[in-house]
């Protein structure tokens, strides 16, 4: 018995590198951000409970396509906050508004994308989502930040994929699982148990989207050292 002891005290091992993090990792580490800084974390939550009662409250489709664009203002508030968060760049500059342009563009045709089939939309993201921490933190132009962004995600498009689609997946079971907790056992409303499940569970896929930022930078910096050699 004391021998199992000591095995189960023994340290997990060190996370690796963001050259050579997983994604499974980068699920970790979005989750450790989170409870690091979890109230303003938190409130990266609020402009997707905004979004979604604005679609929820539309009766009809025509108004919810319309309210498209109102949507993308309000997701992009959540991702350039969270890249600050996450990388520790200060709001209180002058590209953060170019940053603010850049994810509006890039989340813009993403429910249009994601209403043909999920995969597309993931594709995009994937592509061009990472131009929004470019334009942040390297301080670039709207087309240097999207050119960067392309650059970052062909370091190793395959992470970077599958990165956002796990980041979605884990959102979505989570945010089901809590929302039928929340429905069946606080006894709330079933709108008042979505934006709550919401609100708790989203700021999770833009952390993990501003992670994935840095390990794309080290990939690219890694592949670049190797053709220097």
């Amino acid at each position: 018995m004391a021998r199992r002891g000591k095995q189960a005290e023994r340290p997990l091992p060190p996370p690796l590198p963001p050259a050579q993090r997983t994604v499974g990792q980068l699920v970790g580490e979005a989750i450790r951000a989170y409870g690091a800084r979890f109230w303003p974390a938190l409130a990266l939550g609020i402009p997707v409970v905004v979004a979604n009662a604005l679609v929820w409250k539309s009766p009809s489709g025509t108004q919810r396509l319309a309210l498209l664009p109102v949507t993308a203002l309000l997701v992009s508030l959540s991702y350039v906050a969270a890249v600050a968060l996450v990388l520790g760049t200060p709001l209180r500059r002058k590209h953060t508004i170019l940053a603010y342009l850049v994810a509006v563009l890039v989340f813009l045709p993403v429910p249009l994308l994601v209403a043909i089939y999920i995969l597309p939309g993931l594709a995009w993201l994937a592509l061009f989502g990472l131009a929004v921490p470019a334009a942040l933190v390297e301080d670039l132009g709207v087309r240097a930040a999207l050119a960067r962004g392309f650059r970052l995600a062909r370091a190793d498009y395959i992470h970077v994929l599958g990165g956002i689609a796990t980041l979605a997946l884990v959102v979505i079971i989570s945010q089901y699982t809590l929302y039928f907790v929340l429905r069946e056992y606080a006894e709330n409303t079933r709108l008042a148990a979505a934006a709550l499940a919401a609100l708790v569970v989203s700021p999770l896929v833009f952390l993990g989207s501003a992670l994935l930022y840095v390990d794309q930078d080290a990939r690219l910096r890694l592949r670049e050292d190797r053709r220097e050699e």
